[in-house]
């Protein structure tokens, strides 16, 4: 069993991860064939696509984002401090391929949408059992799961090709990356997809194993899609940084955000 100091050494680590807790907006269009036939059904195609969904403002977001009444545990968090507020730019990966994960996991957003909302949720404290010992006390201050969530709402269909994007960098960066978010590098050791949550127009969960502090530590997140609205929910859990234990994703704040997305 850890001692007292290396568990300490582990939560400045948890604490580490849970600031740098990130998907890169690429994409491409393929240009249509010359000629009369080729234009013709270019334009039939777009003239019977279905028009974008409008994308949300700022203030919009604002006022679809969580809030402490729409969940049941846990404390909803709506002045974000700076430490969970990263901007894209602090985010980098030297795998072009994998920058959509890297920034899903710093807890920021792809491109340039129309408007963002950030909001925390971190699930309330675990007592310890009567007559527990030292170790028992610090394992249970540790057991609480932390969520930074996004949400970024997208002009022309940017909504779309977000998680196009995530789900191509999952299958490319199944096996590894990593990245540098304010500073800090984050090895990542494999990247899976898990059950995802229904609801959305479009919804992926990914569980990744992080190296921490010789540990290899899971983090969980889930992004979805409802119009031209992602919502991306990072998620990590202290004590599992520091034992590598698997944790529970908390599905219900998931849930409460969707159904507050029009």
């Amino acid at each position: 069993m850890r001692s007292l100091s290396v568990r300490r050494a582990g939560i400045t680590a948890a604490a580490a991860a849970l600031v740098l807790l990130a998907t890169a907006c690429g994409g491409s269009s393929d240009d249509g064939g010359k000629g009369g036939d080729d234009t013709t059904a270019q334009a039939d195609k777009t003239a019977s696509a279905p028009a974008a969904a409008t994308p949300l403002s700022a203030a919009e977001l604002e006022k679809a984002a969580l809030t402490q009444a729409d969940v049941t545990s846990g404390k909803v968090i709506t002045e974000v401090p700076a430490g969970d507020n990263l901007t894209p730019d602090k985010v980098t990966s030297p795998v072009t391929a994998c920058t959509p994960l890297a920034l899903l996991q710093a807890g920021t957003y792809p491109g340039t949408p129309a408007g963002t909302a950030k909001r925390s949720w971190v699930s309330d404290g675990k007592k310890a059992p009567a007559g527990a010992g030292p170790e028992e006390s610090a394992d249970a201050a540790m057991d609480r799961t932390k969520t930074v969530e996004t949400l970024a709402s997208y002009p022309g269909g940017g909504a779309e090709q977000v998680m196009k994007d995530l789900k191509t960098a999952v299958q490319k960066c199944a096996s590894g990356f990593s990245y540098v978010a304010a500073g800090t590098k984050t090895t990542v050791l494999k990247v899976v997809t898990t059950a995802a949550p229904q609801g959305a127009d479009e919804a992926l969960a990914v569980t990744s194993t992080v190296a921490a502090d010789g540990v290899d530590a899971p983090m969980k997140s889930v992004v979805v899609r409802k119009g031209a609205t992602v919502v991306f929910f990072p998620t990590v859990n202290i004590a599992s940084v520091v034992t590598g234990k698997d944790f529970t994703f908390p599905a219900g704040i998931v849930d409460a955000q969707v159904k507050k997305l029009k």
